[in-house]
């Protein structure tokens, strides 16, 4: 696991390879086998493979999301947030999976933000998200994962550059 999460970086530029079906398989099995809290699994996903509504979900909100317009696969991760109080972590744990998951298949992938993020003035993001999938309104929107075969490989971060001092051993100070 720790060398899948040195090579993880977020990718936004891919090629127009598709993903394969046995690879959409195994990312969605492996979002469908993330713990959640009391087991509740609020957890929903979306896959989103069509060209022309991938077009749309980059657009989702004012900026950060246009990757996704060139990704051959998105996965969008939601829950249904009458079902658990803690729906947003859940889904956090789902979505690192999916992404862990891709870079062991050989793929990139990168997150987009859509919860507390703005389309526009009057919508959120993630209230268009909903209207464009059609998702009911208890479904909330955590992200939007673009994935795909990378067209670039960013670096892994080197061990040098973790930021140790984040650490600490039993108490703050």
């Amino acid at each position: 696991m720790i060398e899948l999460l040195r090579k993880r970086r977020s990718v936004r530029k891919f090629t127009d390879e598709k993903v394969s079906a046995e690879a959409v398989e195994i990312l969605t099995e492996a979002a469908l086998r993330a713990p959640a809290s009391r087991s509740l699994n609020p957890w929903e996903f979306v896959v989103v493979d069509d060209p022309q509504l991938l077009q749309k979900l980059s657009r989702a909100k004012q900026h950060g999301s246009e990757f996704v317009a060139r990704a051959p696969l998105a996965i969008v991760v939601c829950a249904d947030s009458t079902k658990s109080d803690v729906w947003v972590e859940d889904c956090s744990i789902a979505a690192i999976l999916v992404q862990c998951t891709a870079v062991s298949l050989g793929l990139g992938s990168c997150w987009a933000q859509i919860r507390h993020r703005k389309h526009d003035a009057e919508t959120s993001a993630e209230r268009y998200v909903q209207e464009l999938l059609g998702l009911p309104e208890e479904v909330k929107v955590e992200c939007i994962l673009g994935i795909g075969h990378p067209a670039e490989r960013p670096r892994p971060l080197p061990a040098e550059k973790l930021q140790r001092e984040k650490v600490r051993k039993n108490r703050w100070s």
